[in-house]
């Protein structure tokens, strides 16, 4: 993403958690503030934080560490978020640190946040009863750290950190496909205090063998089971739940989503916090990552999209939540052409969606106007196809492709419908990884477009 001018350090009783250059609504500052105040819940701060260095440095699909990359921070006026991916991508995780946890003026803008080895492990020493200060500013994350020992206040010792920092390209494709995804979850149910804490401390360790199936709300917790029921969470990989341990004492709830239609895919998993949010998103199989989900090809297919995300985009503000009827109403553009605007900004990497809120925030990331096609080579087949594509009656088309025809069908008459097509990618993947490129042309020829 950007690099950083200064390195995490910890100098006597003082925690600089270093941040690189951010973008905010007047532009890139090579000193940003983001937040100067107190943590009301420090203990569940540290965790947390440690909980998205546990994931960003681990691949859970083959297990072995790996270097660590530095999660996005965005501070959005009356929360900050913190986001990262795993080393395998096939987990998200995002820290949502509220304002009613924080006793302090938050600010806007969006950047990277430094979590090195060290750093860790000065925060694992952060109890319930220390007082923490944050300073998110021109010395990056700056903590002020106090044990309480009853009788007196005690000062940590003197850590300096020292490491690169590097934002990895597929973490934006990611994003936008994440953003996708959540936007068609929904709760399915929710298990609170000591039996949400029973499950945490039954997930297997992190190197364990993949275990699959329905997660489902008994009597007397949760039970993983081989078929699904009514109201069940299908989840691939319970091991790369395992970093929630970190947290375990300080969950108030877990609320388990799954798409809408139910269906076997990815889930996500809400852990609520005093003053925070966390949520992990798991992708359908412990071998996929989000990077290659291809959830947003569907709203990329047209090129009017370009010009009403600009006129979007030069509304946003860093919102934590946004108001798509206030953003027509101030653009002028009909509802539909600020959702496809929306999921283009998505793609770009510039918009996250918060399920618990059903609201789409505001993040920024540097501009880069090829990546929409540069991320989606399907998109790029699917130009080429256009003129290949032959209307056969009101639903079913012709695209011809490398000398061989592939009959498309898509019932546009119906309100839930799935594209179809003989091609082998259709028959192998359906719509888990999105449209293949011959509907995705026959959706540019005529201009039928999915939100």
């Amino acid at each position: 993403m950007r690099a950083f001018f200064q390195q995490s350090n910890f100098t006597d009783g003082a925690l600089a958690l270093a941040l690189s250059p951010a973008l905010t609504p007047t532009g890139i500052v090579h000193h940003p503030v983001f937040f100067s105040g107190f943590s009301l819940y420090p203990q569940i701060i540290a965790r947390g934080l440690l909980v998205l260095a546990d994931i960003t440095s681990t691949n859970y699909f083959q297990y072995k560490p790996e270097f660590q990359k530095d999660p996005v921070l965005s501070a959005q006026g009356d929360r900050v978020r913190a986001e990262c991916f795993s080393a395998c991508n096939g987990v998200y995780a995002r820290l949502d640190l509220l304002r009613d946890g924080l006793d302090g003026e938050i600010y806007r803008g969006t950047t990277n946040v430094d979590i090195g080895i060290g750093l860790r492990q000065a925060l694992a020493k952060v109890n319930s009863k220390d007082r923490l200060h944050l300073n998110i500013g021109d010395q990056g994350l700056a903590t002020r750290h106090i044990e309480d020992k009853g009788n007196h206040l005690n000062r940590l010792d003197k850590i300096i950190l020292q490491r690169p920092v590097q934002m990895p390209n597929r973490w934006i494709r990611a994003l936008g496909n994440i953003a996708e995804i959540h936007k068609n979850m929904k709760p399915v149910f929710t298990i609170k205090g000591l039996q949400a804490q029973m499950f945490v401390s039954t997930l297997p360790n992190v190197t364990s063998k993949n275990q699959s199936g329905w997660l489902v709300l008994s009597r007397s917790g949760i039970k993983l089971m081989s078929r699904s029921d009514t109201h069940s969470v299908y989840i691939s990989g319970l091991h790369r739940l395992n970093a929630l341990k970190r947290l375990i004492t300080n969950i108030k709830s877990l609320t388990f989503y799954c798409l809408q239609n139910n269906e076997q895919g990815p889930c996500m998993i809400e852990v609520s916090l005093l003053g925070a949010r966390l949520t992990l998103s798991l992708t359908a199989e412990a071998w996929q990552g989000y990077s290659g989900e291809g959830a947003l090809l569907t709203s990329l297919v047209s090129s009017a999209e370009l010009e009403d995300s600009e006129i979007v985009n030069d509304l946003l503000q860093f919102d934590a939540l946004i108001n798509k009827e206030q953003l027509s109403n101030a653009s002028a553009l009909e509802a539909y052409r600020i959702e496809r605007a929306l999921a283009y900004l998505a793609v770009c990497g510039k918009l996250g969606f918060d399920a618990y809120e059903g609201s789409y925030f505001h993040r920024e990331l540097p501009e880069d106007p090829n990546r929409v096609l540069k991320d989606n080579p399907r998109l790029i087949g699917a130009h080429k196809l256009v003129d290949q594509v032959e209307k056969i009656d009101e639903i079913t088309w012709m695209v011809n492709s490398t000398d061989d025809n592939y009959r498309v069908s898509i019932p546009t008459n119906q309100l839930d419908c799935n594209p179809q097509c003989t091609c082998s990618w259709y028959l192998k993947n359906q719509q888990k990884k999105g449209p293949c490129k011959h509907v995705l042309a026959v959706q540019i020829k005529e201009g039928i477009y999915e939100l």
